[in-house]
């Protein structure tokens, strides 16, 4: 991309629903006033902030079976499919900051009206790939990837507020990395369908470098595509990322973390980034909320480019300098 600047179009999503905590709509907010765009600008990217979109309250969204808040999830995450398609038609990378993870339903489908051959790696405590019948609790949080699965779209029920959605991804186009509480459901459907995920014990048994070098070679070793990160900040452990809705002990370190967006990065291939679930209200303390937002806000930079060792674009020459 010699002579072009690099750009990045970052849009807000304060959005609840999709569980039953309150307070992650907060996240766009803190995660904002941490410096995320002055810091992406200090990265030398080009930034376009969409600021944050509005979702109206939908009156009388009665449950459909036990799936809850169906009309008001399936309005929100075509509002936000739309809006992560404008930014991916302009070029720019896109980052999403949420709001739960049943955006994801919108981030994912929004980039692949533009970029139909899109791969996902998903990192998380959780795979969120119950459908509506499997579904324990019937919050759409833990549904966004059901919805997005050709193979699973005889299993979907036709679901108020979702009629916008066509499933886009395969089976063979989705890693999960972090996994460590999965529902029986969820488990039958990434055995049956052969999809690829990484729970903490093989992170631990592999090492994370093996895992992003497998997960590379997988996804984009024979053809390159673009890559979409969907990043629940509860795929790391609650001691570096505790203020979430359902933190789950024995995740990624900060340093694994770190790892796999560098990894990322690195490909040249990074095409849009989701940061979910980042609830500042669950945090015991406020240094709790704090240290939350500031691990989401260095993933989020590390995603497009900074460097642990500090190194990153400089106007000087220091060739004369020597």
């Amino acid at each position: 991309m010699s002579g072009r600047k690099r750009s990045v179009g970052v849009i807000g999503a304060p959005f609840s629903k999709g569980q039953p905590r309150g307070g992650v709509e907060e996240g766009p907010r803190h995660i904002r006033a941490a410096g995320l765009i002055e810091k992406l600008e200090e990265l030398e990217y080009d930034v376009k902030d969409y600021n944050d979109l509005h979702f109206p309250d939908l009156l009388n969204d009665e449950s459909f079976q036990n799936v809850k808040n169906p009309r008001t999830v399936g309005q929100a995450t075509e509002k936000v499919a739309n809006a992560v398609a404008e930014v991916k038609k302009t070029g720019s990378v896109c980052l999403v900051i949420g709001g739960d993870h049943s955006l994801a339903v919108g981030t994912i489908a929004g980039h692949a009206k533009v970029h139909p051959d899109l791969c996902v790696v998903w990192v998380d405590a959780h795979a969120d790939i119950n459908t509506p019948l499997t579904s324990p609790s019937g919050n759409l949080h833990g549904q966004p990837v059901s919805f997005l699965i050709k193979e699973l779209k005889n299993k979907m029920p036709e679901i108020p507020g979702f009629s916008w959605v066509k499933p886009c991804l395969s089976a063979k186009d989705i890693v999960y990395i972090g996994l460590r509480d999965v529902d029986p459901g969820e488990h039958y459907i990434l055995q049956t369908l052969g999809i690829k995920s990484y729970s903490m014990s093989d992170v631990d048994r592999l090492t994370i470098n093996k895992v992003m070098d497998e997960t590379l070679e997988y996804l984009v070793g024979k053809k390159k595509r673009p890559i979409h990160l969907s990043f629940d900040i509860d795929g790391l452990d609650p001691s570096v990322a505790p203020a979430t809705g359902t933190p789950v002990h024995g995740g990624l370190t900060y340093r694994e973390g770190m790892y796999i967006t560098e990894q990322l990065y690195k490909t040249g291939l990074l095409s849009s980034v989701d940061m979910m679930e980042v609830n500042p209200s669950r945090g015991e303390t406020p240094r709790d909320s704090q240290l939350t937002v500031n691990t989401a806000l260095n993933m989020i930079l590390s995603c497009f480019g900074k460097a642990r060792e500090g190194f990153h674009g400089s106007s000087l020459n220091y060739a004369d300098l020597i």
